[in-house]
């Protein structure tokens, strides 16, 4: 008999709960699947009718807080919910923006009154959130933001001037979470602070950036001219800085680690099942090693992906923020190499038919780089581990 698709077995390093989780999130993926999400695209829509089971049955908001209408759990049942959906190849990539990110940092840092204007909504999806860091001019670096924010001394409100590109569902999103940088009145130093852009507000323009990429999340540019907000846009403490801004970007990591993770495990159950019934002589054409050898070591790349994943959205839940960071970076790096590796072995060992439309792999060559270049490319994920866990000198 052969053996079933390969799946998560940890039944020491995850509890009933969690390994529940999984199989309940894999049947709901396995009914919609990758012709669903290829449809999707096609019709240049978006994954309503998946998000919106997702949600009914409690998965987009299983990391918010209960008294918000969440799950009251946390990134590692989120982690969860996304991965084995794109191991059913139907990955929801605004997880990762809406209820991880920007759903993060406003129940840990938000109001009561955003609080509770926006976590119930996130929770049951039936409002979105998107995020806005990064910029054409500031790249890989975080410090070289330029969209500022000054107060209105007559009325209070802020306003922000800037560009943001690459920001996702920005067309769907009901407010867009921005990052943007305030002047430290003691130092006169720019200091990070996150505000709520609803999509309709005057000044803030978008414009669709056309992409390789065939995702049903669209890309946008924004532009932000003078785009006046009340005193309450702001999320937290203007003077928290980095410490509210981290409190997003980590669970980010971890998610696009798990939207990687599963993408690999798509490709690669897809290779095996290929290579089981595939002969060209008289043997299926896995039976041979140079076939073989190649997707069981991307079975475990993924598997050790898969641990340091665990281990980062287990320390971000505990409350051990650095660790988190290194952990969620490394988890990151690891994930994504992994999911390249398991996308071209699989088109590979499928030859010709591996670029096909039928077998619906050709179009992850594009996609399975997202996850080495956003949200932060591997080489400054291995300046992090140099400078910070290693110590050694920094060259920038």
């Amino acid at each position: 008999m052969s053996p079933a698709r390969p799946t998560a077995r940890n039944t020491v390093l995850e509890t009933e709960e969690h390994q529940a989780l999984r199989a309940a999130v894999a049947a709901l993926g396995k009914r919609y699947g990758r012709d669903y999400m290829t449809r999707v695209v096609a019709n240049d829509g978006h994954p309503t009718e998946l998000w919106a089971e997702a949600a009914k049955l409690g998965y987009l908001g299983v990391n918010l807080p209960e008294e918000y209408g969440g799950g009251g759990g946390g990134i590692a049942e989120l982690s969860i919910v996304l991965e084995e959906l794109g191991a059913a190849g139907s990955p929801l990539l605004m997880m990762v923006v809406s209820p991880a990110i920007c759903g993060t940092v406003i129940a840990r840092f938000g109001t009561e009154a955003q609080k509770r204007a926006w976590l119930p909504g996130l929770a049951d999806g039936s409002r979105t959130m998107a995020f806005g860091i990064t910029e054409p001019d500031a790249g890989s670096n975080s410090h070289r933001i330029t969209t500022t924010a000054r107060r209105d001394p007559d009325s209070g409100d802020w306003l922000l001037t800037g560009r943001k590109v690459f920001i996702s569902g920005v067309d769907i999103a009901d407010a867009t979470l921005i990052v943007g940088r305030t002047s430290d009145t003691r130092t006169g130093s720019l200091k990070p602070c996150l505000f709520i852009v609803p999509r309709d507000t005057p000044g803030f323009e978008r414009r669709q950036i056309a992409m390789e990429l065939q995702a049903a999340e669209k890309q946008f540019e924004l532009v932000l001219d003078d785009v006046r907000l009340p005193a309450d846009a702001l999320v937290g403490d203007k003077d928290a800085g980095l410490l509210q801004l981290f409190a997003g970007l980590n669970p980010e990591r971890i998610m696009t680690a798990a939207f990687a993770l599963g993408m690999g495990r798509y490709a690669l159950h897809r290779a095996t099942e290929y290579a089981k019934e595939r002969s060209v002589w008289k043997t299926p054409i896995g039976a041979h090693q140079a076939i073989a050898h190649p997707l069981a070591q991307s079975h475990i790349e993924i598997e050790l992906a898969r641990l340091m994943t665990q281990k980062a959205a287990r320390l971000y839940d505990d409350g051990e923020d650095m660790a988190a960071g290194e952990a969620a970076n490394m988890a990151k790096l690891a994930a994504a190499d992994a999911c390249v590796k398991a996308v071209d072995q699989a088109v590979h060992t499928l030859g010709g038919n591996g670029l096909t439309k039928e077998f619906g792999l050709a179009s992850l060559i594009v996609a399975s780089r997202v996850a080495r270049i956003a949200p932060v490319s591997r080489e400054m994920i291995l300046n992090y581990v140099s400078h910070q866990t290693l110590g050694l000198p920094k060259s920038y």
